[in-house]
């Protein structure tokens, strides 16, 4: 049986993902065009910016350059 996550966890997980949509809008892309982009469905994007699931580091790395963001401002 796998320990539950610390509290913080979720908790960064919904940062991780409001940062992520404030690059995508900031951008000017849908959830849908970054999809296209990164080779993602919508609804994965969704996901990841309502903190429901993270994104992995691969993921990530498509993300910002996708957004011409650097891996950093992600997951501050």
């Amino acid at each position: 049986m796998q320990d539950p996550l610390p509290d913080w966890v979720p908790h960064r997980r919904q940062q991780i993902g409001a940062q992520i949509r404030e690059a995508r809008r900031r951008a000017r892309l849908s959830q849908m065009q970054l999809g296209e982009r990164i080779g993602r469905d919508h609804k994965t994007i969704s996901r990841w910016e309502n903190g429901h699931h993270p994104p992995d580091l691969n993921d990530l790395l498509l993300i910002a350059d996708a957004l011409d963001v650097p891996l950093a401002d992600l997951v501050r």
